[in-house]
């Protein structure tokens, strides 16, 4: 069977349109134990308001009775921005810890224009913790930062 030009002009219209992307590298870290860092992006207005999360990375299945989620307070900063009042698993914007590389998401279209701060912030067992913050702008403008230990290269990048 095959698909009629409608039909996938269709899943066009209807696909969310992203006002940007958000890269973020976890570095290479070389240790005797090294655990996958637990990491939270989000981004709030630069004025103050509340915070909106973007991503959660962390460890669903954690061994024996012990939930993943009681570590998700070793995100300090997101936690006190509205992690605490989060169900997890969230929908679109949790998922399981990464090895060290460079991943993306999305920046969400519905952010109205304005300034913001964008957040990532990232904690590891038996290692460090450590928060990038970055002033942008939206409609997005290329923006970049970098962390100095548990944290690589963050970067914005318009569409």
């Amino acid at each position: 069977m095959r698909a009629s030009p409608i039909a996938l002009l269709g899943g066009l219209i209807a696909a969310p349109a992203a006002a940007g992307t958000i890269s973020i590298t976890l570095p290479q870290i070389r240790v005797a134990e090294y655990h996958r860092p637990y990491v939270a992006v989000w981004i709030e207005p630069a004025g103050g308001g509340p915070a909106r999360s973007l991503a959660v990375w962390y460890d669903g299945k954690k061994a024996g009775n012990e939930p993943g989620t009681k570590w998700l307070a070793d995100l300090r900063s997101w936690w006190r921005k509205g992690g605490r009042s989060l169900a997890m698993p969230a929908d679109g914007i949790s998922g399981a810890t990464r090895a060290p590389g460079t991943y993306t998401i999305p920046m969400p279209a519905d952010i109205r224009p304005g300034a913001y701060v964008l957040s990532v912030e990232a904690a590891r067992e038996a290692g460090g913790r450590e928060i990038v913050s970055l002033p942008i702008a939206v409609p997005a403008a290329n923006a970049r930062a970098t962390g100095h230990a548990e944290l690589g290269a963050i970067t914005l990048s318009a569409r």
